[in-house]
């Protein structure tokens, strides 16, 4: 029975690592295409995990809710933030620091 459930713990850990990276992989994905879209440059090609919880999505299933951070450059001298908000896998908002015009 013991070995059964380090396989389980195991398994669970797997899947929330591989979660983890799939959905740090979309959002860096959203912060560039975003930053692209709004004309100022997606800074060290990286997001950051700053908040983790656990939320119900739109279906009312139970899923990770992650925040990450960015970090964005209107002119190639000022640095601002920017917050991607994950629901799951899927994109639930993207709010950016407000920036002088480039």
């Amino acid at each position: 029975m013991d070995s059964l459930m380090i396989v389980i713990i195991l398994i669970a850990i797997v899947f929330f690592w591989w979660d983890s990276v799939g959905a740090k992989e979309k959002a860096r994905e959203i912060g560039r295409r975003y930053c692209v879209n709004s004309d100022v440059q997606f800074l060290d090609d990286t997001v950051e995990l700053v908040r983790l919880r656990i939320r119900r999505n739109y279906h009312g299933q139970l899923c990770f809710y992650r925040v990450y951070r960015f970090e964005f450059s209107s002119t190639g001298e000022s640095r601002f933030q920017g917050v991607i908000y994950m629901l799951g896998r899927t994109p639930d908002k993207v709010q950016m620091d407000a920036y002088p015009p480039g």
